[in-house]
């Protein structure tokens, strides 16, 4: 059994046929649902809300692994735990507060995460890591699929893993963006534990077989 979590990105997934694409990831060996929740503000783009959500977790016999790319998150967490998420990350660059928000998080019962942008650098989650369930890498430029993937991603695995390792946390690595069969592998070689594919997945003829390639590939 793999311990890689695979988290198909429900971003990339056909809206006319959301009920059909939530089953599949259902069916698959996929280990979460990711949902990626964008404001507009905090991304340039808009993605959807909590109805939506609320329709995915209808139907979803997985968890749900929420990114939320919004300014002021702390106004949403107790919407989300809610609405069922399992996971909730936050991102450090929208947090003026953030080891409150971590608090907030957990709680409402649920994991918390925290996302960073490409620019932003690991050692500012030093004093936080502990507090931490989940750091969620941006290997893209956050607020559109289908981006490609950025190469300094390898390089801050292995730092945030040095991190997590020398404080004594079990914070999990999820790695988001531009994940294909081509990187996988490498980046679970460098500390991931959480790969989230949306184009990947859903651009592809055979999505559940595609999971199941990405996940014998991460092992």
């Amino acid at each position: 059994m793999s311990k890689v979590k695979i988290a198909p990105s429900l971003l990339a997934a056909d809206f006319g046929n959301l009920q059909r694409d939530v089953e599949l990831v259902n069916q698959s060996e996929a280990d979460w649902h990711h949902i990626d929740i964008m404001d507009g503000v905090f991304v340039p783009n808009i993605s959807y809300g909590m109805p939506v959500v609320k329709s995915i977790q209808q139907h979803a016999t997985k968890p749900l692994d929420v990114h939320l790319m919004i300014v002021d998150p702390n106004r949403y967490i107790k919407a989300f735990a809610d609405l069922g998420a399992t996971v909730l990350s936050v991102h450090y660059e929208a947090c003026n507060h953030l080891h409150r928000s971590l608090q907030a998080i957990k709680a409402e019962g649920m994991k918390a995460g925290v996302a960073i942008n490409p620019h932003t650098n690991i050692s500012l989650l030093e004093d936080t890591i502990k507090e931490i369930d989940l750091v969620c890498l941006m290997s893209v430029n956050p607020g559109f699929g289908g981006q490609s993937f950025i190469e300094n991603t390898y390089e801050k695995v292995r730092s945030l893993k040095e991190l997590i390792n020398n404080k004594g946390s079990k914070t999990l690595i999820e790695i988001d963006g531009g994940v294909t069969s081509k990187n996988a592998k490498a980046l679970v070689e460098a500390g991931a534990d959480v790969l989230v594919a949306g184009s990947f997945v859903f651009k592809n003829e055979n999505p559940t077989q595609t999971i199941q390639e990405l996940k014998e590939i991460a092992g």
